[in-house]
């Protein structure tokens, strides 16, 4: 237990109406670090009878899942554990024989918790975990209830728990295990129906950006990458996927590229559910959310976590652990934002700015390893890390741009996190600025002024420093003509 007051273990156990999940982390260096996921489908919410009572079965299945997880429990401290039981238990007239049971093999007992207080510890997950301080609407399909929250920043101004899910959904709309038009017509008829009460308040509040922060939304997003599509999810997409679906005539004969065995059971009224949010609060696209109501459970016991930045506190995090000199790479961050200032006609992505200064930020991160190949290891260790706050198509995109940031200069691969064309004008300005900055130190910099015309970069700096730094210059020529030999025009000149 000495250990544990150094680097003290949390655990938040997640009694859902599909599955049992418990997450094991510790604290490192203002970030969370993951030490086990457990999970188990014990799909509860497929043992309730029309009156709502839990079968034997069903508990069974949940307290066998739930001795495996009381071993893990014994080596974290009393008041670093939480316990939390959703719609199923919520729902079931004989929760209490349940959750007495459970007790005595946990040892702690389960709070089972209101929709609405489910909804806000999700919405506290999705702020913890995803980038962005915009205003969001937040969906997150259960086994049983759908939670719906609008919220901006770390407050949540509407919470919405339905009572539909993919497991209650399945019993009542596939129990027949059909495929059929009229099965996925009545699933989405029915989920509409639930939905309909909030439209008018959740479409006077209003969003900019829509995440799911569910198994159904991550099933779906595979499922898309798989087949070559980007990791928008959208209602032509979902259409696509319901149309695939369709021709299988049977559940258990469902085959689609990208959806796993562990999925196919609930995927079609996982799927029947999300179009029939799309349709009725006319969502235009959706991406998937970084945490959920675990990452909620998490970061509310971790005091030092609250209302942090996300980008901010992992990028921080993981200049800590691979000992990056941020002193320099602040230099280097100062140096490619004021470039950036002066390229207003390229109007880049909202989100351009927040990739750059993390790739400028974390550059050196492969030299942590080796400095002969900084960058290859750079690109692995970024595609790799746990980077809470960045989507995994932004990460991949951090990594090949931190694969090019120096050296040979190569076209990015095909990604999805932003424009090509605006992926590649990052990609150039990460380059001229640590090759400006390669002496770290701010006195050594010079004045300096950028002009872009189109695809054209011209870098005038004064004569004189161009004199002083020969070898400053000559970098700066030879990365001209990389950059020009790949079709990005850039000069180098002097300026009086």
């Amino acid at each position: 237990m000495e250990r544990n007051s150094v680097s003290p273990l949390y655990a938040a156990i997640d009694l859902g109406s599909n599955s049992f999940h418990m997450w094991i982390v510790r604290e490192v260096n203002g970030s969370v670090q993951t030490l086990a996921k457990i999970k188990r489908k014990v799909r509860l919410a497929a043992g309730l009878n029309s009156q709502n009572v839990l079968s034997e079965e069903a508990m069974q299945r949940g307290l066998d899942c739930l001795a495996l997880f009381a071993e893990r429990l014994q080596d974290i401290k009393a008041d670093h554990i939480r316990i939390v039981g959703t719609a199923a238990l919520r729902t079931a007239v004989n929760a209490e024989e349940f959750l007495s049971k459970a007790k005595m093999i946990l040892g702690y007992p389960v709070n089972i918790i209101p929709g609405e207080e489910e909804a806000r510890i999700i919405y506290q997950g999705v702020a913890h975990t995803s980038g962005g301080s915009d205003k969001r609407l937040v969906v997150d399909i259960g086994g049983a209830s759908t939670e719906v929250i609008i919220g901006e920043g770390f407050d949540s101004s509407a919470l919405t728990s339905l009572k539909i899910g993919c497991v209650t959904w399945l019993e009542r709309y596939f129990k027949d295990r059909s495929l059929t038009s009229a099965n996925f017509d009545a699933a989405i008829n029915g989920a509409k129906e639930a939905i309909e009460p909030i439209i008018d308040r959740y479409t006077a509040l209003g969003w900019e950006s829509c995440v799911g922060a569910s198994g159904t939304v991550q099933a779906l997003q595979e499922i898309m990458l798989a087949q070559g599509m980007d990791e928008i999810i959208t209602l032509q997409k979902l259409k696509r996927l319901q149309r695939q679906a369709m021709q299988y005539e049977r559940l258990e004969d469902l085959d689609i590229e990208g959806l796993t065995l562990e999925r196919a059971l609930v995927f079609p009224s996982g799927l029947s559910i999300l179009i029939a949010l799309f349709e009725s609060l006319k969502i235009e696209s959706m991406t998937l959310a970084g945490g959920a109501l675990r990452e909620g459970m998490v970061y509310e016991m971790m005091d030092q976590m609250r209302h942090h930045d996300v980008c901010t506190r992992t990028i921080e995090s993981v200049q800590q652990r691979f000992q990056i000199d941020t002193e320099h790479a602040d230099i280097v961050n100062d140096m490619a934002m004021s470039m950036l200032s002066q390229c207003p006609n390229w109007q880049l992505e909202p989100q351009a700015q927040n990739i750059l200064e993390a790739a400028v930020k974390l550059h050196e991160i492969g030299a942590s390893i080796e400095f002969k190949k900084s960058a290859e290891h750079a690109a692995y260790l970024i595609k790799h890390l746990d980077l809470p706050g960045f989507t995994r198509a932004q990460r991949n995109l951090l990594a090949e741009i931190l694969r090019r940031y120096t050296g040979p200069l190569t076209s990015l691969p095909e990604q999805h996190a932003l424009s090509a064309q605006s992926a590649a004008r990052l990609l150039r300005l990460l380059r001229i600025a640590v090759i400006v900055c390669h002496r770290r130190d701010t006195r050594c910099l010079a004045p300096f002024s950028l002009q872009v015309d189109g695809e054209k970069i011209t870098l005038l700096l004064p004569a004189k420093w161009l004199i002083n730094n020969p070898l400053t210059r000559s970098e700066l020529h030879q990365e001209a003509t990389r950059q020009t030999d790949m079709g990005w025009p850039m000069v180098v000149t002097s300026q009086d």
